[in-house]
C-alpha cells in the first residue's frame, strides 16, 4: 500500500511532534524534510558550497544533535531559498513519499510541491508568540529575540519566489495556539484514519 501524508506549517508549530505520532500510528516512514535542509546549512555555513551539499547529501546527514540548534535552523531558511538546493532534495523526497507501507513527510512545501497529489495534507500552525515561546523553552537565550528570529525567518519561508511556505487549498488546518499535543494528535489522526476508511 502506498498513502503520502503531507505535513505542513512553520517553525515551532508542532508538524514533527504531530509527524512523528502519527507515522508510529499508522506504522508509516517518517521522513523530518527540514532535516534535509538543516543538515545542506550546516554543510554550508561550514563552507561546503550549498549546492554540492544538496547533491551529495546521504541519510546520514541528517541525524544529529548540531541539526537541532537555532543557528542551523536559520541556515535551513538560507539555503532553501537556493533554486538549486530545492530541485537536488525534490527527488530524494518524492521517492521517500512513494515507498511502499505509507509515509508521512513534514516540511514547508510537502503539499504544495513535494507530493501535491498526498493522499492526507495537514497545515500545522500556531501564533508567532506561542512558537517563539515554545521555541525558547526548547532553546532558552533571550526570549525577545527567538520571537523576532521566528518572525524573521517566517518572512522569508513565505516569501520566497521558489516554493514559499502557505497550506494547500486543500489541506486541513491545525492550529495548536491552544491545543495540547494529545489533542493535535488526535485531530491528525482522525483526518487520516477516515480518508483510510
Amino acid at each position: 500500500m502506498r498513502f503520502t501524508v503531507a505535513i505542513d506549517g512553520p517553525a515551532a508549530a508542532g508538524k514533527g511532534t504531530i509527524s512523528k505520532a502519527v507515522a508510529k500510528e499508522f506504522g508509516f516512514a517518517h521522513l523530518d524534510t527540514g532535516a534535509l535542509y538543516r543538515a545542506v546549512g550546516v554543510k554550508a555555513a561550514s563552507g561546503m558550497d550549498p549546492v554540492e551539499a544538496a547533491q551529495t547529501l546521504t541519510p546520514a546527514d541528517t541525524v544529529g544533535e548540531a541539526l537541532r540548534t537555532l543557528e542551523a535552523g536559520q541556515a535551513a531558511s538560507k539555503v532553501a531559498v537556493i533554486p538549486e538546493v530545492r530541485a537536488a532534495l525534490l527527488e530524494f523526497q518524492r521517492r521517500f513519499a512513494d515507498q511502499e507501507g505509507g509515509a508521512v513527510l513534514d516540511g514547508r512545501d510537502i503539499g504544495t510541491v513535494i507530493c501535491p497529489n498526498a493522499d492526507v495534507k495537514l497545515f500545522v500552525t500556531a501564533s508567532a508568540e506561542v512558537r517563539a515561546h515554545r521555541r525558547w523553552l526548547e532553546l532558552g537565550g533571550d526570549e525577545a529575540e527567538v520571537l523576532a528570529q521566528v518572525k524573521e525567518r517566517d518572512d522569508r519561508d513565505m516569501n520566497r519566489a521558489d516554493a514559499p511556505l502557505r497550506p494547500a487549498v486543500d489541506a486541513i488546518l491545525i492550529d495548536t495556539s491552544d491545543l495540547s499535543i494529545d489533542a493535535a494528535v488526535a485531530l491528525a489522526t482522525a483526518a487520516i484514519r477516515a480518508k483510510l476508511a
